[in-house]
Formats: C-alpha cells, structure tokens, sequence
C-alpha cells in the first residue's frame, strides 16, 4: 500500500462519538488567540486566564529541589504518599474543621482529574448531574464524558449567582445523582455562607440518593470569612467529596496537583480509574505538595491581600464604565459583569455585536484585551474580567474596553 492511500485510509477513519459532545473551553481557545496575536507584535492585556501572576513560593520551590536530590523518581502509590495523604488530612483538619483518614484521600493530576476521577465512579449513562450557573467550563464536559447528562440551573446575578433551595429542589429528579458547585465560585466570585449552604442541606436532607462534589480550589483567596465546606455538616460528611488543590492558592497551576476527601468507597473507585489513566501524580510534586500544606502559609495570606487589593481597585474602575451591572466578588479572582446593555449594538465597521462571545472577540481586536464571553461558564450576556493581574495592567485593560465599549452604538 502506497503512502498516500495509507494516509486517505486514516483521515476517513471515525472518531469517537462522544467527541461530538465536547468542546474545546474557550478559556484556552482565547489564550490561543491571544498568543497568536502576541506573536505579531501585538500589545494584548490577558483577563483570561485563571491563573496566578506570582511565583511559587520560595520553600516550596526548595522542597521540590529537594526532593530531586533525595531520589524521588520512581512510581509514588497510585492514590499518592502516605505523608502526602496525611498532609491533606493535617490541612483539612487545620483549616476546614474536616476529619479524614489518609485512606479517604487522593492524589491526582490537578483538581480537573479529581472530578473526572469521581464523575466517571459515580455516573452511570443517563444519571443527571445539577450543576449551577454560571460554572467553570469543565464540568459539563466532564459529566458528558462520564456519560451523564448535565441539568443547568441557571442563577441570578441579585441572588449572588448562587443557588436557591427553591432552585435546587426543582431541579431534583429521580434520575439526580450528583451535584457539582464551587465556592468560592469560578467564574462568578460567590461565596456560600454557613447559613445558604445550610438551607441547601435541607433539601439534600430529602434526597439521600445525590452525591455532592464540593470545588473548594479557591478557598484561600476569599476576602470575607473563610469560605465553609459543605462536607462540615454532619449530615453531608458521608455523601460529599472535597475537591481542591494547589494551583491557585499556592500559585502553582503547571505543577500539576489535585487532591480529594471522600467517602472511601468513593476513594477506591477514582483510584481504580485513575490507575488506568494516568497512575500516579509526579513524585515531586507530592513532595512540594507537603511543603505548601504544612509550611508557612504567610506567601498564602500575602498573595490573597494583593488579590483583595486589586479586587477594590477594579470596583471602582468598573462602576465608571455605564450600563455595567456586577457584583463584587467576595472570592477567587473574577469579576462577571452584565454586558447585556451592549449586545445588540454595532462596531464603527457596521459589525453586530450579536452575543458575549462576539463581544469578547470584539474586545480582543480592538482594544486588544482578552476576557472570556459568558456564555463559556453557561451565563449569556456576561464576561469574565479576571484581575490575576497587575495593578497597571488591570487599569491599562480596564480603560481600553471602556473606549471600546463606548464605541458600539
């Protein structure tokens, strides 16, 4: 057989159906264009990724040093260390109030692969997973993935973007079986207090048959009282699985680490999946990972202050924009304003700015600054503006998509 009809033989060949169910998120298709662009010499200011501007932490960089010196370069257990594991109960019980055994624990490759890991054990095809709007892009995905079907419940901005107990109660069904949030929320910023996630309880109370996945990732960086874990409630601690990580809160999203407390039943059966998938997560991250939860946590605190600080400042630049409507976030580091006032207008050129995305889009090409149109986290008519960024260039980003802006008619 000839090369060329070796190669007609594999581009006819079918893909997998379920990837006609799955889309690329646009967070990381907008960090494309947006590198592309850069790579011509244009002057882009990022709002779009999620991801810290500050480097790792001194001690955990040195620990990981460490670590390479010290031989830490086979196969760790699948489910990570057990000094690892018992970091993460030390943490959970320091900070959350939250009591585990390490054997209810794992270790994955990002906070991502914990909830695929628990999403592909709980689900069965057809099972029905609530999952709030707006929600961070991946875990509709990851629930189709897993074969589920994805129930949206669409929040309001004067609710918080939070959930009610009437919201939830209606969109329980039989054929519920998870309930997927975060707090404090991606990309909305909420932070559910002792008393609303209370009230949720109550309906969960009805509903013995829905698990809860808890994404907590962004729990240091909150800026009233420290967010409360839905898994603190008694009645909640055998039917919740804790998700968080490393990323944000240490500030180190390419180390690549994830961790998980749950029922161990649960445990076992994201360990079996992700013995198949990926094994183990890197040996020297764990060790990096016992540094940053037992360490000093004042880099911790002292990249939250500068987050707080910048979350005021973008308030005010934000309220001089008109027809803006937003709230100010009380965690992660998010602002998701109402554009609504602006769709439907046109460019100078005669474009109709049709929806978010078209006006994200907009933003990038003309005033060169790179968000994510709402309708990536399930919310139409709204943008994502992250402030992991510096001071000068959030005021910088901040004064071109008002000119921006004010250009539409």
């Amino acid at each position: 057989m000839s090369p060329a009809s070796t190669t007609s033989t594999i581009s006819s060949m079918k893909l997998a159906d379920r990837l006609d169910n799955l889309h690329e998120p646009q967070t990381i298709a907008m960090a494309q264009r947006s590198r592309e662009l850069r790579a011509k010499g244009v002057d882009i200011i990022s709002l779009a990724l999620g991801e810290p501007d500050f480097d790792t932490p001194l001690h955990i960089r040195e620990s990981a040093k460490k670590a390479i010196d010290e031989g830490y370069s086979h196969y760790p257990p699948i489910a990570g260390y057990m000094d690892a594991r018992e970091a993460v109960c030390t943490k959970l019980l320091r900070d959350n109030g939250l009591t585990y055994k390490p054997e209810q624990v794992f270790i994955s490759t990002g906070a991502k692969q914990c909830l695929a890991n628990l999403l592909l054990a709980l689900l069965s095809p057809g099972d029905e997973v609530i999952i709030p709007a707006p929600y961070w892009v991946t875990y509709g995905e990851l629930v189709k993935l897993a074969e589920g079907t994805p129930v949206v419940v669409h929040t309001r901005l004067e609710d918080g973007f939070k959930i009610t107990p009437s919201d939830l109660e209606a969109a329980i069904t039989p054929a519920t079986r998870c309930f997927v949030f975060s707090s404090p929320g991606n990309p909305s910023g909420c932070v559910y207090s002792q008393e609303e996630l209370a009230a949720l309880v109550e309906v969960f109370a009805e509903h013995p048959q829905v698990a809860v996945i808890s994404d907590e990732i962004y729990e240091f960086i909150a800026f009233g009282k420290a967010p409360v874990s839905i898994a603190s409630f008694p009645e909640m601690a055998d039917r919740t699985a804790v998700v968080n990580g490393l990323s944000k809160g240490y500030a180190m999203t390419g180390w690549r680490l994830g961790y998980t407390a749950a029922p161990i039943e649960w445990t076992k059966a994201a360990v079996m999946i992700q013995g198949q998938l990926t094994s183990a997560t890197s040996s020297i991250t764990q060790r990096a990972m016992i540094a940053a939860l037992l360490g000093t946590q004042e880099p911790v605190a002292e990249m939250a202050k500068a987050f707080h600080e910048r979350r005021d400042h973008m308030a005010e630049l934000l309220k001089a924009i008109p027809e803006l409507p937003f709230i100010v976030p009380e965690g992660a580091f998010y602002y998701f304003p109402d554009v609504r006032a602006y769709l439907g207008r046109q460019t100078t050129s005669g474009e109709v700015i049709e929806d978010s995305e078209a006006l994200s889009m907009y933003l990038l090409s003309e005033a060169h600054v790179a968000t994510v149109a709402g309708s990536a986290f399930g919310t139409e008519g709204y943008l994502r503006l992250s402030y992991a960024a510096s001071t000068e260039q959030i005021e910088e980003a901040v004064k071109r998509i008002a000119q921006a802006l004010s250009e539409l008619v």
